[in-house]
């Protein structure tokens, strides 16, 4: 690792966890806010952005994961047994939605995933018996561990970060693992990856399956977080979002969805607290999203990589030139 990204990280890690000591009750709870769809985009990026699936079903793990717990916690279940189950619902379901992604691609998975997700919002809806309906599903306690309650916005923050931390210190172990390389080489080529011997089909009902089960224990920890839910936040819209993150922060860099969360969730809350501009808060920012896809398609974790690109060409143009006036004076010379 190169010291100055050691250095970043240090720093990063510095500030989240001295920062939300100086904060009111509602910073904390944007700050947490902000982790929960971290965890969800980090399991979409290896979906979309390591594996090159085009999925817009992530809203309905989110929901799925969320209604798990609420459920699981209505029933007596401890919270600590509710959040894996949680995630393994989603990630068998995952590996149920992967199948589509086997027989068609780009758009048309994109509408098959889109599918799925206003299937699930629909049964959030209207299965009152199991869902609440449009009541929702209210009191949704916090956790306690060793005997301490985490029901303090601080200290639920605190758990919630080391949650982030440790699934994105497992995705990174993954990505640098052979089937790190085999979830790249199923986006950048799936027939040449077929042919080096990669399982096309196995791999992409996994990157599916380990992005639901991401998105499951986000909705978890998001349950606790707002402690009531009902269907809205796990509509196509939130998909929509999501994937948006991805795509803001960077498909296929490590640390763009903790980017592209911040610009989602952090970025609009900014705008609308701006003197003259609360009445316009949405469309500017949707103008801006807009106009960063437009200089950015990349992502913003592309910009480095945009500017070495372009440095290397300015010096590749000028050793280019170089050669040819050496030649010309050799040719005069002569």
């Amino acid at each position: 690792m190169k010291k100055n990204a050691l250095i970043a990280m240090v720093v990063c890690a510095a500030l989240l966890l001295l920062v939300p000591q100086f904060l009111k009750n509602y910073g904390i709870y944007l700050l947490t806010y902000w982790l929960v769809f971290v965890i969800a985009t980090m399991g979409l990026n290896l979906t979309v952005g390591y594996a090159g699936q085009k999925s817009l079903g992530q809203a309905a793990f989110f929901g799925i994961g969320a209604y798990t717990v609420a459920i699981m916690l209505k029933a007596g279940i401890s919270w600590w047994l509710g959040l894996p189950a949680a995630a393994l619902l989603c990630f068998v379901v995952g590996l149920g939605l992967g199948f589509p992604a086997l027989r068609v691609q780009t758009i048309y998975l994109a509408f098959a995933t889109l599918g799925f997700n206003t299937a699930a919002w629909l049964i959030m809806r209207n299965e009152e018996w199991l869902t609440g309906g449009t009541f929702g599903i209210n009191n949704i306690v916090r956790p306690g561990l060793f005997g301490f309650s985490l029901e303090g916005n601080l200290a639920y923050y605190y758990l919630v970060l080391a949650f982030a931390v440790v699934l994105g210190v497992l995705l990174l172990g993954l990505l640098r693992s052979p089937w790190g390389k085999a979830f790249t080489a199923l986006r950048d080529n799936p027939i040449r990856a077929e042919s080096l011997g990669v399982d096309i089909r196995n791999y992409t009902l996994l990157s599916f399956a380990i992005g639901a089960a991401y998105a499951g224990v986000a909705g978890g920890l998001f349950a606790s977080l707002v402690q009531f839910i009902e269907p809205a936040p796990f509509a196509v819209g939130a998909s929509i979002m999501m994937y948006l993150m991805v795509v803001v922060g960077g498909p296929g860099y490590f640390l763009g969805p903790v980017l592209g969360a911040a610009v989602g969730v952090v970025v609009p809350e900014w705008l609308r607290d701006v003197p003259g501009v609360a009445d316009w808060y949405l469309p500017l920012f949707g103008a801006a999203v807009v106009l960063l896809m437009i200089w950015l398609p990349e992502g913003l974790l592309s910009l480095p990589d945009r500017i070495k690109a372009k440095k290397q060409a300015k010096e590749a143009s000028a050793a280019r030139m170089a050669s040819a006036q050496a030649a010309s004076k050799s040719g005069t010379s002569s």
